[in-house]
C-alpha cells in the first residue's frame, strides 16, 4: 500500500499498510493527499531500530518522554509515554527513506511524522513555525509566542474585527523561501483547532506577542528579530550543526524579506487593529473607537 501527500509544496510517500492506515486515520492529512507527484522522500515501516550514539535533545510533553539524537549514520527520534508503547523514527543522512515503527498511539505517529518531515525539508529553506497564521486579502501574517501568550486569541480577534480575514493554521504552518519571497503554507498540524488547508499565501509579516496591561507595537531590528523567530523553530534542530545551519540560513532569508514586530498587548480589539494597521502600513486603515489614527 502506498500513498502520496504534499505539504509546503514538497511531496512525500508513505509505504506499508499499517503506516498508511495510521496516517489515513488522522483527520488533518486528508486535504494533503494527492494522486501523483514527484516524491522527495518516503516514510516506510521500519524493523530494527538503530542504536543512538549521542543524545542531542530531551523533552517531556503530555507525559511523553522524547529523545532526539544521532546514530552512526543519521538521526533517531524515540517517543516513549508512561505505558512504554513507544514510536521510533530514524533515517540515514543522504538517503530518501525515513523509517517508522512502534506500538504507540496515533498521536505519537502524528508527532513523529512532523519531526520527520521537518528533517527532510529543512535543506530546502522550509521550516515549521510554532505560530498561529491569519490571512488577509491573500497575504499571511504569523503570530508567534510561547504557549498561552494569546496567539489563537489574537487571530480570533482579527477574524472578529477585520473583514476578509481567515485562519490558515493555528499551531504549525510551514514557511518556505522561494525566489526571494516567503510563503506560508497550511499543514496537517493545527493544534487544538481543526484547520487543515492545502493552501499557501505570501507572508506579509511576523509578530511576536507578549502580554501587557497596554498595547504597543514596534518593528524589531535584525538581531532582535532573529531572537524573536528562533524559539518558534523546531527546538531539537538547534543541537546539530548541519540542521542548525539550515535553520539559520532560513531565518536569515526570512528576515531579509519580511518584517518582524513585537506586540505587547491586551487581549482586545484595539490590539488586533494596532497590529493590522501596522503590518499593512495604514492601507485600508481601521480606526480605534473614539480615536483618530
Amino acid at each position: 500500500m502506498n500513498r502520496i501527500y504534499q505539504v509546503a509544496g514538497h511531496c512525500f510517500g508513505v509505504s506499508g499498510e499499517r503506516l498508511c492506515r495510521t496516517i489515513e486515520s488522522i483527520d488533518g492529512f486528508a486535504p494533503f493527499r494527492i494522486n501523483e507527484g514527484e516524491v522527495l522522500f518516503s516514510f516506510v515501516e521500519g524493523t530494527e531500530v538503530p542504536e543512538m550514539n549521542r543524545i542531542l535533545y530531551n523533552f517531556i510533553h503530555e507525559k511523553v518522554s522524547g529523545t532526539f539524537g544521532k546514530t552512526e549514520r543519521g538521526f533517531l527520534l524515540i517517543l516513549k509515554p508512561e505505558d512504554n508503547r513507544s514510536v521510533n523514527l530514524w533515517y540515514n543522512e543522504g538517503e530518501k527513506e525515513m523509517s517508522v515503527n512502534g506500538d504507540g498511539t496515533i498521536s505519537l505517529y502524528y508527532f513523529a511524522i512532523w519531526i520527520g518531515l521537518g528533517l527532510m525539508v529543512a535543506p530546502y529553506n522550509t521550516v515549521a513555525i510554532h505560530s498561529s497564521c491569519i490571512v488577509y486579502h491573500n497575504k499571511a501574517v504569523l503570530f508567534l509566542g510561547e504557549s498561552g501568550t494569546g496567539k489563537s486569541t489574537h487571530t480570533r480577534l482579527w477574524q472578529e474585527n477585520i473583514d476578509g480575514t481567515f485562519l490558515l493554521n493555528d499551531d504549525s504552518p510551514f514557511l518556505r523561501v522561494e525566489e526571494g519571497k516567503v510563503w506560508a503554507y497550511g499543514s496537517p498540524w493545527s493544534g487544538k483547532t481543526p484547520c487543515y488547508k492545502q493552501e499557501r499565501y505570501e507572508l506579509a509579516g511576523c509578530v511576536r506577542l507578549s502580554q501587557a496591561p497596554y498595547n504597543h507595537i514596534q518593528k524589531l531590528p535584525v538581531l532582535q528579530a532573529y531572537g524573536a523567530i528562533h524559539p518558534s523553530c523546531p527546538p531539537a534542530f538547534a543541537y546539530d550543526d548541519t540542521l542548525y545551519d539550515h535553520i539559520s540560513n532560513f531565518i536569515n532569508n526570512l528576515l531579509s524579506s519580511v518584517p518582524l514586530y513585537h506586540l505587547e498587548c491586551l487581549p482586545d480589539r484595539d490590539a488586533a487593529l494596532l497590529s493590522f494597521n501596522t503590518i499593512f502600513d495604514n492601507d485600508n486603515i481601521i480606526s480605534f473607537p473614539d480615536q483618530e489614527i
